[in-house]
Parts: C-alpha cells; sequence; structure tokens
C-alpha cells in the first residue's frame, strides 16, 4: 500500500499543509508541537530523536523529541545513545539510503552505558518497533540520522512513505531552531552526572533539576509547563522550592549558582 492509494486527494491536501508548517517552527517547543500534534495522525510515534554528525567516528548530537514524562534531550548522557544511533545509521547506509523498520527484543531498545535509571532509559526498555531514515548533507560533509520509536504495532510501507515525504520538512524545522547548550553552543548548562548527584544532594528532585535546566535556557514558566505538559502555577511552586533548596532568592541567582556548578563539574 503507497500513500497515495491510501489517502483520498482531500486528505494529501491536508498531509501536505500539515507538513508545510515546519517551515514555522522557530523553537524546541514549536517543533514539539508540530511533531506531537498533528503529525502524529500521519507518522504516530512516542519518542523521535534526530541525530546528525560524523556517524563514521562517532562525532555526533542528537535531540530527544518526546511527550513522555522526562524523556527529553537534557536529561540523557549524549555518549549513551551513540551505539544504538550508529548501528542503523550503518543499516540505513546498507538499505541503499531507504527507511528502515526494526523490532526491539525483549528488553526493547534498552541503552546501556548509564549507570543510573533515567526516565530514558526506562522508556526505551518499553520501545518495540523503530524506524530510521537519513539525509545525507554533500555541503557541510555530515549526516542527520531520524529515528521514530514507538510500543505498539511495527511501522508498514505507508509509514515508510509518509517518513520519506516528511523528512525534508522535518529536517526544515530542527535546522531553523538553535542549538542546545551540550550540541555547540557556548555556556553549557547540562549537568554531568557528579553535578546531578550534587543538586541531588541539595534536595532537588528529578523534575526540579530538569525545570532548572530549562530555566538556565532562559524559558518562561508558562513554556516550561507547556514543555512538561504541567500547569504554569506547577512550575511556579517548583521554582518556590528550589529556591529554597539552592538558598537563592530568584531566578538569577538560581541560574547564576546552576552554571557556576556546572563550569566547576
Amino acid at each position: 500500500m503507497t500513500m497515495g492509494h491510501s489517502l483520498s486527494p482531500e486528505e494529501l491536501q491536508r498531509f501536505q499543509r500539515v507538513v508545510a508548517r515546519s517551515v514555522e517552527a522557530r523553537s524546541h517547543f514549536e517543533v514539539f508541537a508540530w511533531l506531537q500534534g498533528e503529525m502524529q495522525q500521519y507518522l504516530p510515534h512516542d519518542i523521535m530523536i534526530a541525530s546528525w554528525g560524523d556517524f563514521y567516528s562517532g562525532a555526533i548530537h542528537y535531540d530527544i523529541i518526546s511527550a513522555l514524562d522526562g524523556v527529553r534531550s537534557l536529561s540523557t548522557d549524549q555518549q549513551v545513545m551513540k551505539p544504538l544511533l550508529m548501528g542503523l545509521f550503518n543499516r540505513w547506509i546498507e538499505s541503499g539510503s531507504k527507511p528502515i523498520a526494526t523490532v526491539a527484543g525483549c528488553d526493547g531498545f534498552a541503552i546501556e552505558g548509564s549507570e543510573r535509571t533515567t526516565a530514558l532509559g526506562d522508556a526505551m526498555r518499553t520501545m518495540q518497533y523503530a524506524m530510521a531514515h537519513g539525509i545525507s548533507d554533500k555541503r557541510d560533509s555530515y549526516d542527520c540520522l531520524y529515528v521514530s520509536l514507538r510500543v505498539k504495532e511495527c511501522f508498514n510501507e505507508c509509514e515508510h512513505e509518509v517518513m520519506t515525504m516528511a523528512l525534508p520538512y522535518i529536517d526544515i524545522a530542527l535546522r531553523q531552531v538553535e542549538l542546545l547548550p551540550h550540541q555547540g553552543q557556548a555556556g553549557a548548562v547540562i549537568p554531568s552526572p557528579l553535578i546531578y548527584d550534587l543538586l541531588q544532594n541539595r534536595g532537588l528532585s528529578g523534575r526540579e533539576i530538569e525545570i532548572l535546566q530549562w530555566v538556565a535556557l532562559g524559558k518562561t514558566n508558562p513554556e516550561i509547563g507547556k514543555i512538561l505538559k504541567i500547569s504554569e502555577f506547577t512550575v511556579k511552586n517548583h521554582m518556590q522550592r528550589i529556591f529554597k533548596k539552592m538558598d537563592v532568592s530568584n531566578r538569577a541567582q538560581a541560574v547564576g549558582r546552576f552554571k557556576v556548578m556546572v563550569s566547576n563539574g
């Protein structure tokens, strides 16, 4: 079955309108809202991983887009996903650069190398199906690989075609947003495991550390609420607890202390 045969002309026109909205995305949240919103009708997924770089040497970065609680780029070790991504990239090359699908084993797509249990690690163990497709950038001499994962139902041929048609738009959307600090920008604010442990020793919960990371990226309470799917009031309450635990009185002081901890760690 092909997408052309499975969708009516009206549905195809709607699909084209939906993917064309990629050019409107200017922030990570807008990309998230697009992929987790209307695009779910055509390419349903629980996690999407956008990766880029030199897959032959392992010099790659990635973004994680998901509505699952705690499954965020900022809360992951950038090393632990590389074996999975490099393996899928090699399979994609071997396929002639066509979309590939794979089924996980009994442990899902478990991530090796993480010393402590993480939301991402737990989520990857529940993922049973993956589809990957990529783009080779001949001008900048690096490749991009996009991986969709989900718990239920393998990816069918129609969805392979959707991935092929939608991938340039997904790529455009992500190229229009700024890199996260750990992906090459100056002033990285992503805590190492040591800093994470220090924050926990101060009494901060995993959710509070996640919120503090978004605050350090300049996000407002309403924006953080939308990203994490919690109310602005809940974010505000978390911030008050963060201030108390970090012995500060405002956002600027909390971010300043956080960045000092990161730079020293």
